[in-house]
């Protein structure tokens, strides 16, 4: 690459957290940088709304894991000022057993004595401390591996909650090495998963880092003030919005030519080179490579993202008999309910609700019940206030609702994804100068997000 074309800009497609999160550690080096995103707004899966009467929506993911990573990106962007930590009453999480809410025990001393797992399970938990490391050479189910360590019970009243409140999946199906990799490499290192989770604690003392599980936090105007900051960030004249991506077109100099439309206009762009920030769909539908030479990435168009129904409901504080002292409760299968789960939004952060009222934010769909996620909301509504009325005591009529339909939620890391990750793997050989990253390959929450923008970045400039 001679001297002017690697003066040329970086070109980022894709403006959610990590298309934005790889702009901005390019810039922040120093490096001009171009960022195309086809929606009208920068963000993603993120999406706050601010209603004037005091409620505020998170339409998306509700909450972001501040890693020591995360913590030292919001002091660059300003946003430490602007934190705020999940309540301390959050700490409980519910899970419906039996058709009642119950807490999981939150300490070892706690889960020895409550009653909510039976004496084998316990006797389970305290002889997986003595598991050794063995080698695996085959993937398995996300169930069979827990099952492994911990028995049936707690993947029935456990895992299996809680993978349809991170996937809205099926434990059944996702892949244990994919879908949960730290647990996959703790095994690795100590057979145990208790004993890596004892050995990560010593670790973080160690490095001086405050003991306990990792803090769950937002910020005062809701998760959306993270993709502004980082948009701010960004050097005027940086973001193309409402840009539709045409064709990638690798040049014989090691640069790339851009086609693309602004306004039903075509547009074309030289840049240094391109990271794809993109879901699954629409990496599928890009024309990259010229007409003799293409690489297709059609195939991501099988990974299956589920429907999910995000319902925002305000009801006044007397209404609701339960104390909601928690981050939420979650539903295995087994109870055979209509909801993944409830998030106590006005319990986890402030201001999410008026005085004297409570948010709860209801998650619907999923592999589980993907026809419920497609309802219309004055069909689904009826649905949700029976099951809140059961497991919460919840009476009347909401006094605010806000429904947001996501027809292809979360990515699910299922047995076969190694596939998915070979063709992204294939695709970058064939066309030196493509770099892909984001939810298909690197992780489904916030914090990976925001990691996987970071190694895109490390990886353009090396």
């Amino acid at each position: 690459m001679d001297t002017s074309a690697a003066q040329l800009p970086f070109a980022v497609i894709g403006a959610g957290l990590t298309g934005l999160s790889a702009a901005h550690h390019l810039a922040r080096a120093g490096h001009p940088v171009r960022i195309f995103e086809a929606a009208p707004a920068a963000g993603g899966a993120l999406r706050t709304e601010l209603h004037p009467d005091g409620w505020l929506i998170e339409a998306g993911p509700n909450s972001l894991q501040e890693s020591a990573e995360v913590t030292r990106l919001l002091d660059t962007l300003g946003l430490g000022a602007e934190r705020l930590r999940a309540d301390p009453a959050a700490k409980n999480r519910y899970i419906v057993r039996d058709g009642v809410l119950r807490a999981l025990p939150t300490s070892p001393a706690a889960f020895l004595t409550s009653s909510f797992f039976s004496f084998g399970t316990k006797l389970k938990l305290l002889g997986e401390l003595t598991r050794r490391p063995s080698p695996r050479t085959e993937d398995l189910s996300l169930s069979a591996f827990i099952c492994e360590h911990f028995g049936n019970e707690l993947v029935t009243y456990a895992l299996d909650p809680f993978t349809s409140g991170i996937y809205a999946g099926n434990a059944d199906l996702l892949s244990a090495r994919h879908a949960f990799p730290s647990l996959w490499q703790a095994e690795h290192e100590h057979g145990s998963l208790i004993r890596a989770q004892l050995a990560a604690a010593i670790a973080k003392r160690a490095r001086g880092e405050p003991s306990g599980p990792t803090p769950i936090i937002s910020f005062r105007s809701g998760l959306a003030s993270l993709p502004r900051a980082l948009v701010s960030s960004l050097p005027p004249g940086s973001l193309e919005l409402s840009a539709e991506i045409d064709t990638l077109l690798p040049q014989p100099d090691g640069t790339w030519l851009i086609r693309w439309f602004r306004s039903g206009t075509a547009c074309t762009e030289r840049v240094r080179k391109v990271l794809l920030a993109l879901p699954a769909s629409a990496l599928a539908r890009l024309a990259i490579g010229s007409p003799g030479m293409p690489t297709s990435l059609a195939s991501l168009d099988t990974l299956e993202h589920p429907p999910v129904t995000s319902v925002f409901l305000g009801y006044r504080r007397a209404d609701v008999a339960h104390p909601l002292n928690g981050f939420g409760a979650l539903i295995p299968s087994i109870e055979k309910r209509s909801l993944l789960g409830v998030l106590f939004s006005s319990t986890l952060f402030p201001g999410r609700a008026p005085a004297g009222h409570i948010a709860l934010t209801v998650m619907v769909g999923g592999t589980r019940r993907p026809d419920l996620a497609r309802l219309p909301p004055e069909k689904l509504l009826p649905i949700i206030r029976a099951e809140l009325a059961s497991l919460l005591g919840v009476r009347g009529e909401p006094v605010f609702v806000r429904s947001t339909a996501w027809p292809h939620a979360i990515p699910q890391y299922k047995l076969n994804h190694d596939a998915h990750l070979d063709v992204l793997a294939s695709a970058e050989t064939r066309q030196p100068g493509l770099l892909i990253g984001g939810t298909v390959r690197d992780g489904i929450s916030m914090t990976n997000c925001l990691a996987a923008g970071a190694k895109l970045a490390t990886r353009a400039t090396a």
